[in-house]
């Protein structure tokens, strides 16, 4: 079964709440993204554990373990677009193609006990350092090729919406 890639551009996800999970990135303080993101890597290991965690509930949908993998993956790839904006003046980040990369990783088929272990870490790592950036700090920038830019603290609000979003679509 292949899945249709996601093309949306997410990132209006800043402006208002989104209507599919509730979060509200706009009315979110910087200062609790860190605790969000923990609140979000606990709830992940339960799912991990469940006996249909590889069936996709339609052809077009992710398995829950997909999604957990997914998941582990943007606590990766936003750990690094954090340090790329802490360390370079305005950079521009790597492309990320999430759908070419569950099929090349081959997200059904790793083992829900590995993945559970590497998102705790991911996740970890991701929420000490955006917990980490010092208040001035927050205004820094960077950029993604289509043209999108982000400050330290809109990326965080940006990001966090992703895992929150992705429990919600394994909740229902």
């Amino acid at each position: 079964m292949a899945i249709t890639p996601d093309t949306k551009n997410w990132t209006w996800v800043l402006d208002r709440a989104c209507p599919d999970c509730g979060f509200d990135s706009a009315a979110t303080r910087y200062e609790d993204i860190p605790g969000l993101v923990r609140e979000n890597v606990e709830a992940w290991s339960p799912v991990l554990t469940r006996p249909d965690v590889t069936v996709r509930p339609d052809e077009q949908t992710w398995s829950a373990l997909e999604y957990a993998a997914h998941v582990r993956d943007v606590f990766r790839i936003f750990d690094v677009r954090l340090r790329l904006i802490l360390d370079e003046t305005d950079p521009l980040f790597p492309n990320w193609d999430q759908d070419e990369t569950a099929v090349a990783e081959r997200y059904n088929e790793q083992d829900p006990a590995v993945v559970d272990a590497e998102l705790r870490a991911a996740g970890a790592s991701v929420a000490d350092d955006f917990e980490a950036v010092a208040p001035e700090l927050r205004v820094r920038t960077g950029r993604r090729s289509d043209g999108a830019s982000f400050t330290v603290e809109s990326l965080a609000r940006y990001f966090v919406h992703d895992p929150i979003h992705h429990l919600h679509d394994v909740s229902g």
